[in-house]
């Protein structure tokens, strides 16, 4: 079974988990981001990892564009658009079909 992910503050966090997501995760410093996001990356049993826009800024550049490219699992950053990509485009990436169409 594939999984959402959610990496973030407690305050973001929150919402996603009284909507029935089960595996938020509750970060406070850029290290416990760091390191949290990056163990996210390997759980096989994660297809989307949901950050926000402001927690994304905050991770180190090198695994920023690492999270930009990724596929598996999807990365969407809540708020503005990150890396150029919208969630549109990140949906087609990783499904290979835009469902918008």
């Amino acid at each position: 079974m594939v999984e959402i992910a959610v990496v973030g503050q407690a305050e973001f966090v929150i919402g996603f988990r009284l909507a029935g997501i089960q595996k938020t995760i509750a970060v406070g410093d850029d290290e416990a981001l760091k390191n949290t996001v990056i163990n996210v990356l390997k759980d096989s049993s994660v297809g989307i990892l949901v950050l926000s826009s402001s927690d994304m800024n905050r991770l180190p550049l090198r695994l920023r564009n690492q999270l930009e490219e990724s596929v598996k699992p999807t990365v969407i950053a809540v708020g503005e658009e990150e890396g150029g990509l919208s969630m549109r485009e990140r949906i087609k990436r990783s499904v290979g079909v835009d469902l918008w169409k």
